[in-house]
């Protein structure tokens, strides 16, 4: 299997698959690929889990359902294309040593990656702290293709080494590292700052990975110009909630 990253601002993930291997990703993903290629929907990548896994996938903001794609009689080739300007990196996952990702960061990856929703705090925290607070995790044991917004600052923390971040701006990070709500303190910093009311608490040890466009700003900055309101709130607001809705109603499943 070879991965080429095409491009700069809007990169394409080529991947070139020799026969019988095998790739999968969130239903929906695919951008073109070669006529060889067969298609086939799953709701686990080979273990168990049935509908409660897809379900569980929906709330991390993928759909009920994986595509796995496999080379058949040749040489084939399938793509995923950026939605928004960033970049596209490679991750390796090992049994014990998965990664957390932004909702809507995963790309594709090879069929022994388990993709899951990532709660690491209580399930109050993830029904309201935001749309940032509701990650996926990747575990099992492959390879990962992960796509992150805008440039992207990278941080390695040491054990009890901690990081406040805007939820939108989190990325990625190891799930050696810890993370939880917290609520910004003051009246005048939570309803007058612009910043919402929450930010994300990241501990060390572990490397993190900081995105500088998250979708819910962009969308927020650009509201002025297209004549609606200021939708920062309901756009970051939704925490599990809007991960659910998003996962089963807007993926098309």
């Amino acid at each position: 299997m070879q991965a080429n990253v095409n491009g700069t601002t809007m990169p394409v993930l080529e991947m070139i698959l020799e026969p019988g291997e095998a790739l999968v990703s969130t239903h929906g993903d695919l951008s073109w690929m070669t006529a060889n290629m067969q298609l086939t929907q799953k709701m686990n990548t080979g273990g168990g889990g049935g509908l409660m896994a897809g379900l569980k996938r929906a709330v991390g903001g993928g759909g009920i359902f994986l595509t796995r794609y496999e080379a058949v009689g040749g040489q084939g080739m399938v793509t995923f294309a950026c939605k928004v300007p960033g970049r596209i990196l490679p991750i390796e996952i090992a049994q014990g040593q998965g990664y957390l990702v932004h909702r809507h960061g995963w790309m594709c990856g090879t069929p022994g990656i388990t993709p899951t929703v990532g709660l690491q705090q209580t399930f109050k925290g993830g029904l309201w702290g935001g749309d940032g607070f509701v990650l996926q995790r990747l575990e099992g044991e492959g390879q990962a293709w992960v796509e992150l917004s805008g440039e992207i600052v990278t941080y390695e923390l040491v054990a009890g080494q901690t990081l406040l971040v805007h939820p939108g701006h989190v990325g990625m990070f190891q799930d050696s590292v810890s993370f939880q709500v917290i609520r910004l303190q003051g009246i005048a910093n939570r309803y007058m700052g612009a910043d919402g009311h929450h930010l994300v608490s990241l501990t060390g040890p572990g490397n993190i990975w900081l995105q500088s466009m998250p979708l819910p700003v962009l969308a927020q900055a650009l509201s002025e110009y297209l004549g609606g309101d200021d939708h920062r709130g309901d756009a970051i607001g939704g925490g599990m909630v809007g991960g659910v809705l998003g996962g089963v109603l807007g993926r098309g499943v």
